[in-house]
């Protein structure tokens, strides 16, 4: 993700383990779901690309249960690089993290051809014209036919969904007015904007949502 000055200590957490591991509570928890939605809808063969990678817990669960597909994990943080880089280590599907932010524009010229890419838990954290840039640049890179998948909490209606949600949204906007969630109807928009042919989105454990776009 990229890097901001302000964000509440609850809108990233991870513990550090002596070898640069890191574990985050809730990539535990959602991994067995997101997993479980690409097994079904998205590619099994082919590249794939996971944008703003955190820890790495995402993409070494889908690594082993979609040993087809050769997964990029991307990150701009160092230190969160070298936890997915010890999280992956020894995996011959999965590349070396690299240093991509993909709130900035051009990205996807550099890494076209993804069968499927993958964001998890990044829209509320960046502004609504960050998060255009991402979808129109993960529009470019994505091959004929291929998948982009954006896992997060959304707004419904313009509404959050639970008392919870309401207050972390609204913790996220006080730390920085540009940032929030995002609303389902808006974040669909854009995907089709950007040319992607969008599918009614996907329920998911604690409130969140799965939004599944394809190119062509």
């Amino acid at each position: 993700m990229p890097k901001r000055t302000a964000l509440p200590p609850t809108a990233s957490v991870a513990d550090t383990a002596p070898d640069g591991r890191m574990t985050a509570p809730a990539a535990t928890r959602n991994a067995p779901a997101i997993l479980q939605v690409l097994r079904d809808h998205g590619p099994q063969q082919g590249q794939a690309l996971e944008l703003a990678s955190g820890t790495g817990q995402h993409v070494t669960t889908l690594a082993d249960a979609l040993p087809g597909l050769i997964w990029q994990p991307s990150e701009v943080d160092p230190v969160r690089r070298i936890s997915i880089d010890t999280w992956v280590a020894g995996r011959k599907n999965v590349r070396p993290a690299i240093d991509l932010d993909a709130t900035s524009p051009g990205w996807g010229q550099h890494h076209k051809g993804q069968d499927l890419i993958q964001l998890a838990n990044l829209l509320h954290l960046v502004s609504a014209d960050e998060a255009r840039i991402l979808i129109h640049e993960a529009a470019i890179a994505l091959a004929p036919k291929g998948m982009f998948a954006i896992y997060g909490p959304f707004l419904r209606d313009g509404r959050a969904t639970s008392d919870g949600d309401a207050t972390f949204d609204a913790s996220l906007r006080a730390a920085d007015p540009a940032i929030g969630y995002k609303d389902t109807a808006t974040v669909q928009s854009w995907l089709a904007e950007s040319g992607l042919t969008t599918l009614p989105p996907i329920e998911m454990p604690a409130n969140n949502l799965m939004l599944i776009a394809r190119n062509g």
